[in-house]
């Protein structure tokens, strides 16, 4: 077990280690650092590649306390302290995309690319919101019933096995956690206008199917980012693309991450 203390948290993270230029992941919503079995798996040979688990999610033994993503950007760049590492690249999945924009923000000079994975720059329209805080109200007063995770799985993944995977490890997940992060995901604020001030290169992948962030959003980060190339789509995808369709999208991160990353 790999912990860092970082900001009054216990942060879990997973290092491959090796001389390669570092590449720092963070999951999803609902997710872990599991998610990124595949990406380690295929970048580690040339990259050092280092997954965590964000606040609430995972083995991090998170303080219990109400957080934004602002601070879970604080502590993605309080884990490169703790690794000694001055600047990589760093990314994410959806909301790992969320607090991976924000420490772009916060320190520029520390971020030398991006990998951004079905996220967007904006927050959900009010009917959307409203839909997703009675899921959250029903999985605090009921627990995580067959009916709601069957919903929740179906809008990340998608995928039986996979599905199948998620719905197990949300069994355990307490009404808190759920309340807090679910807090943390709905009352993000909007960033679309702050685009212009992240001037790295990124790479957006996005799944053609991921019906919780359309291909429409991704395409408004792309125009966004000043350092943003052609959105690589992958195709028949939902939300969580690297987790359900690995082969497609490690090639073209593994191009990316030989151009840019030092």
């Amino acid at each position: 077990m790999t912990f860092a203390k970082i900001n009054g948290q216990e942060i879990f993270y997973q290092d491959s280690g090796g001389k390669g230029p570092a590449v720092i992941l963070a999951h999803g919503f609902l997710m872990d650092q599991t998610m990124f079995d595949a990406q380690v798996a295929a970048l580690s040979p040339e990259f050092r590649v280092i997954t965590w688990d964000e606040r609430g999610f995972g083995q991090t033994k998170w303080d219990g306390k109400d957080f934004s993503y602002w601070d879970s950007a604080d502590d993605c760049l309080g884990l490169m302290d703790h690794l000694g590492i001055k600047k990589c690249v760093i990314g994410g999945m959806s909301q790992g995309g969320f607090l991976t924009m924000r420490a772009a923000l916060k320190a520029p000079e520390r971020v030398t690319a991006l990998v951004l994975i079905d996220t967007a720059a904006d927050n959900d329209d009010a009917e959307t919101l409203a839909g997703y805080r009675m899921m959250v109200d029903t999985w605090v007063q009921h627990g995580p019933v067959p009916d709601l995770t069957g919903v929740i799985a179906n809008i990340i993944i998608a995928e039986p096995i996979e599905n199948a995977k998620s719905i197990a490890k949300w069994q355990s997940f307490t009404s808190e956690a759920v309340q807090a992060t679910a807090k943390c995901l709905l009352d993000r604020d909007d960033i679309t206008s702050r685009l212009g001030e992240i001037k790295c290169p990124a790479i957006i992948i996005h799944g053609t199917a991921d019906t919780a962030i359309s291909m429409e959003r991704a395409e408004a980060l792309r125009k966004g980012l000043t350092g943003a190339e052609k959105i690589v789509t992958i195709e028949g995808a939902a939300h969580a693309s690297n987790l359900t369709h690995a082969k497609l999208v490690n090639p073209p991160l593994l191009e990316f991450l030989r151009r840019v990353a030092k």
